[in-house]
């Protein structure tokens, strides 16, 4: 009978409980979140008969465990914290602690099929870190440009700026050609401001290319997707963090939540918009819409078409939305493919694979 062990994890603890086949609660063990810790842990799994781990999805916490217990050879899933919280609030043993948790994660993974694998840390996550660090930036230097207006306007509001205009270096180096020579505390803050705009956005353009660089490397078939630029590529693939970790396409609409959750009961079926879900990748799937309709691509053709049968706007561009996640599991595969094929498919002379997906 297999022994499943959940993990409970924390900044500077991790609890383990072992259960049996039928959920019954057999040992318990508390360790340091430390690289000594995770050494017990190890050699307490070992003294384990046919062991399954399962560790609640809490990565920025649990990465650390996960690599060790992935190199020690063990096969690894990941609990959802309201799957956790569902099993302990169904569980007869009131409270909440760090072994009543570990006991449900160690419950829900012998309860549930097709839980997320652990793996080690591919290019996805590269690309996850540059595409966060990238957009942080971003929002820095807008704050920035923001108030670098209003500082402008009240040292001469005839210091004009075009609209979206101060992330060009010639404006940027124009405007300070305008500041020179005057004097004051505000001109001072906004010499500062400009120089750090400049520097936000060196780094900020250096980060695309690097992003661009990954993305036509590792994922050409993704990039080849209508509407999806560069930086839409690189959010979902750090965001969806492996596509084989979705048995189907529909368990990755679910995901980034652009499949409709049911809603109804009798013989009427009803269904509701689903505001969950990724929301990262859900606007970088919007974007790639949009893009499609308003260059004229296929998706175009697709809402044209939705409106004909009497769909409103904002009704046809959420068929296209799924339309595209559809597109884009597929692409995500078929990369994922190539990087595990002998032979890759992206130097294979001859025509490229193509991908074929139910519309």
């Amino acid at each position: 009978m297999v022994t499943v062990v959940g993990i409970d994890t924390h900044k500077n603890t991790h609890t383990l409980v072992a259960v049996d086949g039928l959920g019954r609660k057999l040992q318990e063990l508390t360790v340091e979140a430390r690289p000594s810790g995770h050494e017990k842990v190890l050699a307490w799994l070992s003294s384990q008969d046919a062991v399954k781990v399962a560790v609640e999805d809490c990565r920025h916490l649990s990465r650390a465990l996960e690599v060790d217990l992935l190199l020690a050879g063990h096969q690894v899933v990941r609990v959802h914290t309201r799957l956790m919280a569902g099993m302990r609030r169904g569980a007869r043993e009131r409270g909440k602690s760090d072994p009543i948790d570990a006991e449900a994660v160690a419950r829900v993974a012998l309860r549930e099929d097709e839980l997320p694998t652990a793996v080690l840390a591919g290019p996805e996550r590269d690309l996850k870190l540059l595409a966060d660090h990238r957009r942080s930036m971003v929002a820095r230097r807008s704050a920035l440009q923001s108030k670098l207006r209003w500082f402008l306007h009240e040292i001469d509001p005839a210091i004009e700026v075009p609209s979206r205009a101060l992330r060009r270096y010639c404006v940027l180096d124009s405007v300070q050609e305008q500041l020179a020579g005057r004097d004051g505390v505000v001109v001072e803050i906004a010499e500062d401001m400009i120089s750090e705009i400049i520097g936000l956005t060196r780094r900020i353009n250096e980060l695309e290319a690097r992003l661009g660089r990954l993305v036509r490397t590792e994922y050409p078939h993704l990039l080849a997707v209508d509407g999806l630029g560069v930086l839409g590529a690189a959010t979902i693939v750090g965001e969806t963090a492996g596509a084989a970790r979705f048995h189907s396409k529909d368990a990755f609409a679910r995901f980034n939540g652009t499949a409709p959750i049911p809603v109804w009961s009798g013989n009427h079926e009803r269904f509701r918009l689903n505001r969950g879900g990724n929301r990262t990748i859900n606007t970088a799937l919007h974007m790639a819409a949009v893009t499609q309709q308003r260059l004229g691509y296929e998706g175009a053709d697709y809402v044209a078409k939705q409106l004909a049968r009497g769909k409103t706007h904002t009704e046809a561009m959420r068929l296209l939305r799924r339309r595209i996640s559809d597109r884009v599991f597929a692409a995500l595969r078929a990369d994922e493919k190539a990087k595990e094929s002998p032979i890759d498919l992206r130097h294979r002379p001859g025509p490229e694979p193509v991908l074929e997906v139910a519309a």
